[in-house]
């Protein structure tokens, strides 16, 4: 596993190791760079199962980070290779695919392009329907997407149904009166 990360530290200017546990470290490294990495560490150091492309929105900072994790099955270790992305203010970030790599990739990436925005461009079947059918807002993992808003505009509150305060629920419905008797289990919730 050393090999791999010192291949890509020298290499590929990877930077900010982590090692989680043993057999387990994440490493960054350019968006540029990220499939001439990838490759070498499938090609060259054996890395052979990728076993996720995640991403994660990091508004406050500008940031889209990509983390592809990759597998060694003969060193029992995993590298997770972390991809920065300037976050545009809609979505349309853009990554080279690695489909030609891993053809299970496309899925990843079609599904990444849906719920984050970020683009793959030539990656097979990139703009087809994922998981959304027929979504035509803004995708719903950035954290600039309004749930609650969203679900306002677009649903009709049915007749009948009645909203509780959560914190209102239970105080009134799972919690005695009395403190004391969880205590003294005298408490029967089933009454």
């Amino acid at each position: 596993m050393q090999k791999g990360i010192n291949n890509l530290i020298e290499k590929f200017g990877a930077s900010d190791l982590e090692e989680r546990r043993p057999g387990l470290s994440f490493i960054t490294v350019e968006n540029t760079k990220a499939v001439a990495a990838i490759t070498h560490l499938k090609d060259i150091d054996g890395y052979t199962v990728l076993s996720l492309i995640t991403a994660v929105d990091w508004i406050e900072d500008g940031i889209m980070q990509l983390t592809y994790l990759l597998n060694n099955p003969a060193e029992i270790a995993e590298i997770g290779l972390r991809v920065m992305l300037e976050r545009k203010k809609e979505a349309g970030e853009s990554m080279e695919t690695i489909h030609h790599l891993w053809p299970n990739a496309k899925k990843w990436q079609q599904e990444l392009k849906e719920m984050f925005g970020i683009n793959f461009p030539g990656s097979p079947n990139i703009n087809d329907d994922f998981i959304l059918e027929g979504w035509d807002a803004a995708p719903p993992n950035r954290r600039d997407f309004d749930t609650k808003k969203f679900a306002e505009e677009t649903f009709f509150p049915r007749p009948g149904r009645e909203t509780h305060d959560p914190a209102e629920h239970m105080k009134k419905n799972m919690y005695p009166k009395n403190p004391a008797d969880y205590t003294n289990k005298k408490y029967n919730p089933n009454r």
